[in-house]
């Protein structure tokens, strides 16, 4: 019993782990004492100078571990080996969290933006950084299919990464499923939509569901929704960026 419970234990601690590499990107971290650190990793390979023994010395203030790795192992920690400049470090992001507490973490009410295969790793941050700054309790955001939490997306979210619940699932029907058996009404943004979504009287818990850069929202999501919306265009303009449509979700009002 002792055994199984320390497996949930350090289960959930990976699950909350984001590992994010690069020199530059480390230090920004390390200078924001929000940022909560497990571990950080560097290669046995580097020079002590410079950007390494600022690391090492904003770590020793902050009393974060740091372990020397062969260039090999950090580069199957950073899984990029290209881009990690010998620097990699496991950060602790309280707000991911796996999609079965969207029930437990939000109000009763909830607006939430859900993404359908969304590739771009600045888009996606950019949409984390509208959904904190506005209107959104949370995303629900799918390990196949989709941008990972990169230092890319910390990037371009401008550090709000760490500021809003992002629920993390395997696919994104079966939760779209499961919360619209709870009562959820589910919105899928189409261009090709007849219901303007600025006139749709959405309910206490809903949710807006962002489709891939080129192909929108699959089939199978599409199926779940309770309606097809669109954000109403002029001039002939066809679509929009879907980090700029989230941006003009996020601030509706409910």
């Amino acid at each position: 019993m002792k055994d199984s419970q320390e497996y949930i234990d350090k289960k959930a601690l990976f699950d909350q782990m984001i590992t994010v590499y690069g020199r530059n990107v480390v230090i920004e971290m390390l200078n924001d004492k929000t940022v909560h650190f497990h571990k950080i990793h560097l290669s046995k390979s580097n020079r002590q100078e410079g950007a390494i023994l600022e690391i090492l010395d904003l770590a020793n203030r902050r009393d974060i571990e740091v372990k020397l790795q062969s260039k090999e192992q950090l580069s199957r920690i950073s899984k990029n080996s290209k881009q990690d400049q010998g620097v990699a470090a496991d950060i602790m992001a309280s707000h991911y969290l796996d999609e079965k507490e969207i029930g437990r973490t939000l109000p009763e009410g909830y607006r939430l933006l859900a993404l359908d295969g969304i590739q771009n790793p600045q888009n996606l941050g950019m949409i984390i950084r509208s959904a904190a700054a506005g209107n959104i309790d949370g995303i629900i955001l799918p390990k196949d299919n989709s941008a990972k939490l990169s230092p890319l997306v910390i990037k371009a979210s401008a550090g709000t990464l760490f500021k809003i619940n992002i629920f993390y699932t395997k696919t994104l029907a079966p939760v779209l499923d499961r919360l619209s058996n709870e009562g959820a009404e589910i919105y899928a943004l189409s261009s090709h939509a007849k219901e303007d979504i600025y006139s749709v009287n959405t309910g206490k818990r809903s949710i807006f569901v962002l489709g891939n850069e080129n192909e929108g929202v699959s089939d199978e999501v599409e199926t779940m929704c309770t309606a097809l919306v669109a954000i109403p265009m002029q001039r002939g303009v066809e679509s929009l960026n879907v980090a700029v449509t989230a941006a003009l979700i996020a601030f509706m009002r409910s």
